[in-house]
């Protein structure tokens, strides 16, 4: 007996939807917007500069007594964490207000309060605003650049409607991301970087998925209008959309509950990320096409010119929405 969450043959009018889903997308990208502008990120060390610590503990290292004693000093943001070997841990503390010596002064009331926890100091840096500055310059970058990597892509893969309708929902899920981040006000740094860059990929693999969909029935079903098309393909890939996405969740639900407040932020973002992107893969990639005016006549040249057949139920009693008013 196999186990099926999605039921087969769905016949979900997903593109009349569009009427519901613009507005809210809408909504949500001006408050993201409103939220970035008024209240702004909260960057962490990475971004803002600040001192690293890289030390040896006797022993495999209590993380969390470490985070409590230097969490005590009045040093303000404190990072602890365990990287490589069992007893190495990187400390990060904000930048402290003043000149260089300020911050020498921070690690010598560090590395007194720590007192015989160590064993070796292997390293210590101050991160300054400048390199802070050319860090979010990078992020920025790197994002821009993925997606206008995955816009020559999905382009050269399908035609320019679908690349152009990746883009555009690929474009919501970060904003709202960033949004999100503004809101909350939860730590923005690399790892956030990083969730926003795997919210991308999750994103752009969704909606590649569905519009293989679309183009493959766009050739095998030539009688069918545009917006029942569309909905044939969302419905076709539901149970492989909404399974992966569950999956996901559970896994990263998990990493939330359990993973520790270093990579807490980084669940949380990758949360809301495969939430938004499955949204935006069904109500956002996907209806956005027939805007772009997509057509059987605009795919490439060397289409499959098999002859057309009958959709089963699953297409028929689609609803006729054309009218995009």
């Amino acid at each position: 007996m196999r186990l099926s969450i999605v039921p087969a043959n769905t016949k979900f009018d997903f593109v009349s939807r569009r009427r519901l889903a613009y507005p809210l997308s809408a909504l949500l990208i001006i408050l993201s917007i409103g939220a970035f502008l008024t209240q702004g990120l909260n960057f962490g060390i990475d971004f803002r500069g600040g001192i690293l610590v890289e030390i040896k503990t006797e022993g495999p290292a209590n993380v969390a007594e470490l985070r409590a004693t230097v969490g005590d000093l009045g040093l303000g943001e404190v990072q602890v964490q365990e990287f490589g070997a069992p007893d190495d841990v990187l400390i990060r503390i904000q930048q402290q207000d003043g000149a260089e010596a300020e911050q020498v002064q921070a690690i010598n009331v560090l590395k007194e309060a720590l007192g015989d926890q160590v064993s070796e100091y292997r390293r210590t840096e101050f991160v300054g605003p400048t390199v802070g500055a050319e860090l979010i310059s990078s992020a920025i970058w790197a994002v821009v650049l993925a997606i206008g990597a995955i816009l020559i892509y999905i382009w050269f893969r399908f035609e320019w409607q679908f690349g152009v309708g990746a883009v555009i929902a690929l474009t919501h899920d970060v904003l709202t991301t960033i949004g999100l981040f503004a809101f909350t006000q939860l730590e923005f740094n690399l790892a956030t970087v990083a969730a926003i860059l795997t919210i991308a990929g999750y994103s752009i693999n969704d909606t590649v998925v569905i519009y293989d969909r679309v183009r493959e029935e766009l050739r095998r079903y030539k009688k069918l209008d545009m917006p029942a098309v569309l909905n044939l393909a969302v419905n076709r890939t539901l149970s492989r959309t909404f399974m992966t996405s569950v999956t996901t969740l559970i896994a990263l639900i998990a990493l939330a509950i359990f993973g520790g407040s270093i990579i807490r932020d980084f669940a949380y973002a990758m949360i809301w990320g495969v939430i938004i992107g499955t949204y935006s893969s069904v109500f956002i990639a996907v209806p956005v096409l027939l805007a772009l005016n997509l057509s059987r006549e605009s795919l490439s040249a060397g289409a499959d010119d098999s002859e057309e057949t009958a959709p089963d139920a699953s297409a028929q009693d689609m609803p006729d929405t054309t009218s995009d008013k």
